[in-house]
């Protein structure tokens, strides 16, 4: 179905009411639907019949995990409590009166970019957890530029802080774990990522919390 201008506002007005209705006043954030210049936001890229250059499809994930929007996705596998069967490689938007699963709000607002300076500065604008050195080629993936991203020590907690991650390392781990100081996964931050792997290792755990919690209550 196409789409055009008047169908864009129409789905935005609707999407605004029921943010203020139901999901404002717990912390979901209503991301805008032009920047300051006018143009559309991401937000509307999604809209390829319209915008065919659209690249960024992704930013249906951060409406998600950072902003408390209850938006699943075939690829990251977070759509399986749902018992949801998705496209390949589509976003759905579940509800309008329920924030994402698990989300709370951050408790404070991002890194502010020179402190990310300051940040990169002390880790010798190297990438944390694979050494990428930032404008020179990336060890994972020599092809590609090395450029530092500010990524969460723990997704749950922006208060637990940040550490530099170049664009291999941020991209491969998503939001699936938590951090160090230098760099090394210490935990698992999103217990959807068991569901990346094999279905004998999905087992072993399956048994290894069954015998942890059985009898328990838990």
């Amino acid at each position: 179905m196409m789409l055009n201008i008047e169908d864009i506002y129409k789905i935005y007005e609707l999407i605004e009411d029921m943010w203020k209705k139901y999901l404002k006043n717990r912390g979901v954030k209503l991301p805008s639907l032009r920047d300051k210049s006018g143009r559309y936001n991401k937000l509307t890229e999604f809209i390829r019949s319209i915008y065919p250059d659209t690249t960024d499809v992704q930013q249906a994930r951060h409406l998600a995990r950072q902003k408390g929007w209850y938006i699943i996705s075939s690829t990251r596998k977070n759509h399986t409590h749902t018992k949801i069967r998705l496209p390949k490689d589509s976003y759905l938007l579940v509800s309008l009166q329920e924030p994402y699963p698990g989300w709370t709000p951050h408790r404070k607002k991002g890194l502010a970019h020179e402190d990310f300076e300051i940040l990169k500065k002390t880790y010798q604008y190297r990438c944390a957890t694979c050494g990428s050195e930032e404008g020179k080629p990336n060890l994972k993936n020599p092809s590609r530029i090395t450029r530092l991203q500010r990524a969460h020590m723990d997704p749950r907690d922006e208060s637990k802080g940040y550490i530099p991650q170049c664009e291999e390392c941020n991209r491969a781990y998503r939001d699936w774990f938590v951090f160090d100081r230098l760099g090394r996964v210490i935990s698992i931050a999103n217990p959807e990522v068991i569901l990346r792997a094999n279905e004998e290792v999905q087992k072993q755990v399956y048994e290894i919390l069954k015998e942890k919690y059985e009898g328990t209550g838990k």
